[in-house]
């Protein structure tokens, strides 16, 4: 994927398993950034003929658009990415908004109308204040035993984690679960266990020591205690400071983020009677009936460490902390279809504090994206029918083809891998299932009732309809063509269980494809996205899963010490980036995207030049290409975005993608970037592995 989050925070993220969005900062001597001057620096880079390619390739690419844009007010950062995206919603507001007006609308595009307009609702949310929460808030107030606690932890269970693509780990329920095909069971669908049940966004919040860290945690106190007093909770202050500390211990039990995208470690199979004994403090029984995952006999626990510690708090803490945290967790999640005050209290720390975005966004964006959590097919066909015309698809696939082609030929031409290895990696690549534009089969939303009327109603019954479709999966034999995006994000994923991509239909569009643009512009773009989606089933995770998505060590010994080490090299080459004096880069954190990145680069630019426009072609097309590339990571963030960012995502910022050239032999030739210019590699030190 190009962005992080999980499958439905990724409609509202805008990103993809493979393209991450970033700030731009000046490049210093040697191989490290300098510190940004001011949250916007970006806004002061020089235009583009004052600055050489082999200098700063993004900033050559791009200062002009970095010199004229604004980040917008509602946003932590900008992009072309974001300015699409936008433009796309906007596209789609209207769409909706005229189906609230057609009685001849389909039902499922009737009850995206319908939900849309219950969130748009705000004098129906203000009249109706609390009262859509008070069954769940009583339900909480009337826990009494650790197995009440139990039960009540196992009703609020949903599926809304997906950890092989996002590197959005956690969920705020005290677990999440995913459904798909056991990593060594590829025709079975089985359910994780992840770790979850904190409000900041990563352990690094709660175990950091910085006094910018501190500050962060004396503000979210802050804000569990007003989130509280406006829910009517008494001696709020005093239910916060215990609310945050068992956070504390939750988040202490957690997996880092690295450990997170370590595979090997997530492959624990427990099954049922395991829990108790493994995970001691919990009324397991109580909480999987509640779940309705009684019936399971075998778990996948991706994150024992963090299963372990929540179960051991469930017994260690008090029920009365327990309650609170229960109760702040239920209104803070569903602020946005609570009261104004609520929304706005939730803003001014997730959105202000955390993001620093000054402005919240228009309530119809809001409304959009909420509507697309909930009914995202719905809402996506409604904008394949207007906006995405077949011979788009088409030329699109043909592209797919040549970019396949392209990676199985610099397969056959590695001269370190053993034969038996390449046969292994080409029928991955000739069997994947590319998904262009949208699914083959659209979801059906004929059991969900949605009302003009009822805007957290709605959300909720949305939510446990998701849910039962995924338990559903358990079943029903795992599918290789489901998609896990919505066809009108500004994305592209790449799924390694299921060895399928998916590009959905609205980002199949200018800066990343134009039907009438050259192709050496459309394959620097779109081109270097689909590559980069291919190369994702031979980063450092996808590599371990074979052609049937079976987590299976195909390599040779030698094979694999040869991949490892040389993707070493690039988790060095990425950790002397340092957007500022205190934070560089975690080049093992983000070595899965920059391998893609790397890897779909490189293949897009083989088949530029065997394409019919590409082949014979000179310095001028390879200019445009790699610019093509540079221009879709046009990219500004705010610098609490920024450190967030650093800290807590599997993309580096976008401009360090945009580094990726240095790379490449062409690029040099291209721009005649010479030693001495700061982005030079000598060709021994260029990072070469697929």
């Amino acid at each position: 994927m190009i962005q992080h989050s999980t499958p439905i925070k990724a409609a509202i993220a805008l990103a993809l398993y493979g393209l991450a969005l970033g700030a731009a900062s000046s490049f210093a001597a040697g191989q490290a950034l300098a510190p940004a001057a001011a949250p916007d620096a970006a806004s002061t880079r020089p235009a583009t003929a004052t600055v050489l390619s082999g200098d700063d390739f993004f900033a050559w690419a791009n200062g002009e658009w970095l010199a004229s844009t604004e980040i917008p007010a509602d946003r932590g950062s900008w992009s072309s990415m974001g300015a699409l995206a936008d433009e796309t919603n906007n596209r789609i507001i209207q769409l909706v908004e005229e189906a609230g007006k057609d009685s001849k609308a389909g039902a499922d595009t009737r009850k995206a109308a319908d939900f849309y307009q219950a969130w748009m609702n705000e004098s129906a949310i203000e009249a109706a204040g609390l009262a859509p929460l008070k069954p769940q808030l009583a339900k909480i107030a009337a826990i009494k035993t650790r197995s009440d606690l139990s039960r009540v932890l196992g009703q609020t269970l949903r599926a809304d984690v997906d950890p092989l693509n996002f590197t959005d780990f956690s969920t705020p329920n005290l677990f999440g679960v995913w459904i798909n095909q056991g990593l060594t069971e590829p025709t079975r669908n089985l359910p994780y266990l992840l770790q979850g049940g904190i409000g900041l966004p990563d352990r690094a919040y709660y175990l950091d020591n910085s006094p910018r860290m501190a500050e962060l945690r004396t503000k979210y106190q802050e804000y569990i205690a007003a989130m509280l007093k406006l829910g009517g909770y008494d001696k709020a202050e005093e239910r916060a400071a215990r609310i945050f500390a068992l956070e504390s211990e939750l988040a202490e039990s957690h997996a880092s983020r690295e450990e997170s995208a370590d595979i090997q470690k997530a492959n624990n199979a427990w099954r049922t009677r395991d829990f108790a004994a493994k995970a001691p403090g919990m009324d397991w029984k109580a909480f999987l009936a509640a779940a309705q995952l009684g019936k399971q006999d075998r778990f996948i626990v991706y994150h024992p460490g963090a299963i372990q510690g929540a179960a051991e708090q469930v017994q260690a803490t008090s029920i009365a902390t327990w309650k609170d945290y229960l109760a702040f967790n239920t209104l803070n999640q569903h602020a946005d279809t609570l009261p104004k005050a609520f929304a706005e209290l939730r803003f001014a720390f997730y959105g202000k504090v955390l993001a620093g975005t000054p402005e919240q966004s228009p309530r119809a964006k809001r409304a959009l994206s909420a509507t697309t959590v909930a009914l995202p097919d719905a809402v996506g066909k409604l904008y394949v029918d207007k906006y995405f015309p077949a011979e788009s698809k088409a030329q699109v696939q043909r592209m797919v083809a040549d970019i396949k082609s392209a990676f199985e030929r610099r397969i056959d031409k590695l001269d370190w891998m053993a034969a038996s290895t390449k046969a292994h990696a080409k029928e991955k690549v000739r069997t994947m299932y590319v998904g262009i534009g949208y699914p083959d089969r659209w979801v059906s939303y004929a059991s969900l009732k949605v009302t003009p009327t009822d805007a957290l109603g709605n959300v909720l019954r949305a939510q446990e309809h998701r849910y039962q479709a995924e338990l559903a999966k358990l079943g029903q034999k795992p599918s290789h063509s489901d998609w896990a995006m919505p066809p009108h994000v500004v994305n592209a994923l790449n799924l390694p269980m299921q060895n399928a991509l998916n590009f959905p239909a609205a980002i199949l569009q200018a800066p990343f494809f134009d039907p009438k643009a050259p192709d050496a512009a459309n394959y620097g773009a779109i081109g270097a996205v689909i590559g980069h989606e291919i190369s994702h089933s031979f980063d450092d995770m996808g590599a371990q899963f074979d052609a049937q998505g079976r987590l299976r060590d195909w390599w040779t010994k030698d094979d694999l010490a040869h991949f490892r080490a040389a993707s070493q090299k690039l988790v060095a080459q990425y950790a002397g980036y340092k957007p500022f004096d205190d934070l560089a880069l975690n080049g093992q954190l983000t070595l899965s995207e920059n391998l893609s990145d790397l890897a779909g680069l490189a293949a897009a630019y083989d088949a530029f030049k065997l394409s019919p426009t590409g082949r014979g072609s000179g310095v001028e097309a390879d200019r445009a290409f790699f610019a093509g590339y540079a221009h879709a990571w046009r990219s500004k963030m705010r610098e609490t975005a920024l450190r967030r960012a650093v800290l807590t995502d599997g993309h580096a910022p976008a401009q360090y993608r945009t580094y990726t050239v240095r790379n490449l032999d062409a690029w040099y030739e291209a721009f005649d970037v010479k030693p001495g210019q700061r982005l030079y590699l000598a060709p021994e030190e260029r990072v070469r592995i697929w």
